[in-house]
């Protein structure tokens, strides 16, 4: 460790915990509103809030710890030679004891009969999805999404947009997958909200998936479009 990663996790944990707290929100408050009568949102604005928030901590904290608030994309900058195993091991920590507690933080702000239904805003596997076909979304749209940060935080050749790119790719993403999976497209997105709720149907589909996705996405990145740069201080790392 460096005298600058207690820095990058502090980083982690805060990025982490807005982007969930605001993402999640919106699908509880989406619950609230239409349990008071109202229009929700609706699907473009959830999209929307996970895209803006991911944009937004991504710009204002990825020059301290790269930005990843999701344990696929530390696997993935792992696996791309962008960050060590310690390192790694430690974002993952940080990113999931942020998600646990934007959870319960959601929990506490709303009505147990608002929450309750949408589960905190844990995705879910749509009926007639099965396991197998709810693991292949999540593995593309989370390969999508890495090929896309690769390309844009930590690729020293890329031009540098702030989280712009990201935070699009994710509402992007949504657009598509969140009514057939929730398109989490992070292992922490689910297991926080999930564990505030108690609710872990299908769990392992927001582990198996986007950990595939993010690993051939950073062998195809990492090992051969970014190709020998390996000998620089990985980017977007202490």
């Amino acid at each position: 460790m460096t005298e600058n990663t207690p820095k990058a996790l502090v980083a982690e944990f805060i990025g982490t915990f807005c982007f969930f707290f605001i993402g999640a929100g919106a699908i509880v408050t989406d619950a609230f509103i239409v349990s008071r009568g109202g229009d929700g949102p609706g699907l473009v604005a959830i999209a929307l809030a996970h895209g803006l928030a991911l944009a937004i901590m991504v710009t204002a904290l990825g020059h301290i710890s790269g930005g990843h608030f999701n344990p696929a994309v530390t696997v993935a900058a792992f696996v791309g030679r962008q960050i060590d195993m310690l390192h790694g091991v430690l974002y993952i920590v940080a990113q999931l004891v942020a998600a646990v507690l934007a959870g319960f933080t959601l929990r506490a702000v709303f009505p147990t009969e608002v929450w309750q239904p949408v589960n905190l805003g844990t995705p879910a596997v749509a009926d007639g999805i099965s396991f197998g076909t709810a693991v292949l979304i999540e593995a593309i749209l989370t390969f999508i999404l890495v090929i896309v940060i690769f390309g844009t935080a930590m690729d020293p050749r890329a031009a540098k947009v702030g989280g712009f790119a990201i935070g699009l790719t994710i509402a992007a993403d949504i657009l598509i997958g969140g009514p057939l999976t929730g398109a989490s497209m992070n292992p922490a997105r689910t297991f926080g909200p999930a564990v505030a709720a108690n609710f872990w149907d299908n769990h392992f589909v927001y582990w198996i998936g986007p950990l595939c996705g993010a690993i051939l996405a950073g062998l195809v990145y990492g090992w051969y479009l970014m190709g020998a740069k390996q000998d620089e201080e990985p980017a977007g790392t202490l």
